[in-house]
């Protein structure tokens, strides 16, 4: 059977099953076209143009066939997508696809067995990530950058959406910037892992979704209220074990009243997590307030089974020298400032932000 009629039983197959299985049929179908291609391609390796021209006259034949679904473009991803996860499926799963009993879902056929069981790891086909994962996964320029996304994308139930903007905004570089080798491997193998105060905050904060200005006049309460509005994206951006304690708490000294703007409680490392909003550059005064507060809840709030109170305050900007004098070492262990930033930078001003924080971490550790 010559190439096109290979490619047209894939089609087929494929659409047979979608009913049971739309994502898995799609993915395995269109990993299948992309090797099937590929393979072809070899034949003629000789002839420097043989590739193009093959996926020029295939594009043509299965867009009159099957529709835009097949373009030339989307061949290419195809190719693409074979190339990047030549290991998506192994040879006896191959094997059940090609004949034609793509599985469904839930019915426990073989490639669905295989992706739910405990031996899945980056790489290999997972039946959470749809194509439009996939297609989102190809623009990671690294594997271990890729095997990050894809482990987040499945633990934390990821949209397509949600992949392309928790990629756009850096989330693998924010994470690694503060990780040395050893740690930038658990980053690629284990995803985002909580263990300490430290693992809990990013720096910068992105939170476009807001759709605030960049301006002078805004103010805390109404960046406040904005996040609250959006308060299930803002705990995407925060990250995995956040739950919303409250708002504008109110402390009461000795007659004088105080209030927290966000409280949450961290399930994971099973504390109080205080958040400040200033919407100016971060003061020590700002400092000194976050640290009142922290005190406040060790010693009043937190009862046997509560780990000590971590503070965040996210600003516009800041001094790091100012954080590091008025905290002291032990003190930043527990309290954190962050920048947020109302639109998604681009990838150069949030690699240069990256490398200026690196830079300054740098000078902070004595070589030895």
């Amino acid at each position: 059977m010559d190439i096109h009629g290979r490619i047209r039983e894939i089609i087929e197959s494929a659409r047979s099953g979608a009913a049971r299985s739309v994502n898995t049929a799609q993915v395995v179908s269109n990993w299948l076209i992309g090797r099937e291609i590929s393979l072809e391609e070899k034949k003629g390796r000789a002839r420097a143009d043989y590739g193009r021209k093959l996926i020029d006259a295939l594009a043509q034949e299965m867009t009159r066939s099957y529709g835009p679904g097949y373009s030339l473009r989307n061949l290419f991803f195809m190719v693409q997508f074979y190339r990047t996860y030549s290991e998506l499926l192994s040879s006896a799963e191959i094997l059940y696809a090609v004949r034609r009993e793509l599985p469904p879902a839930s019915g426990g056929g073989a490639i669905v067995n295989a992706l739910s069981s405990q031996s899945w790891k980056p790489g290999r086909f997972h039946a959470n990530l749809s194509w439009t994962h996939y297609r989102t996964l190809l623009k990671a320029d690294e594997p271990g950058k890729r095997a990050f996304y894809e482990i987040e994308a499945i633990k934390n139930n990821w949209s397509a959406r949600e992949l392309e903007r928790q990629m756009a905004s850096l989330l693998y570089e924010r994470l690694a910037k503060s990780r040395d080798k050893t740690g930038l491997m658990r980053l690629s193998t284990k995803g985002h892992e909580v263990q300490r105060a430290l693992d809990v905050f990013k720096d910068p904060v992105v939170i476009e979704f807001l759709g605030l200005p960049e301006s002078h006049r805004l103010v805390e309460t109404k960046l406040e209220g904005a996040l609250i509005g959006n308060l299930q994206k803002f705990l995407l951006e925060m990250g995995k074990g956040f739950a919303f304690v409250s708002r504008q708490e109110r402390l009461t000294l000795d007659g004088d009243h105080f209030y927290i703007d966000l409280v949450f409680y961290h399930v994971v490392l099973k504390c109080y997590v205080l958040i400040e909003l200033k919407t100016g550059k971060l003061t020590h005064q700002d400092l000194g307030q976050l640290q009142l507060y922290v005190n406040y809840f060790d010693r009043e709030r937190c009862t046997g089974g509560d780990g000590p109170t971590l503070g965040l305050i996210l600003c516009a900007d800041k001094n790091d020298a100012v954080v590091r004098y008025t905290l002291g070492p032990e003190q930043q262990k527990t309290i954190f400032a962050s920048r947020y930033k109302l639109h998604l930078p681009s990838e150069d001003e949030l690699r240069a932000e990256l490398r200026r924080e690196v830079a300054e971490f740098s000078r902070r550790v004595p070589h030895i």
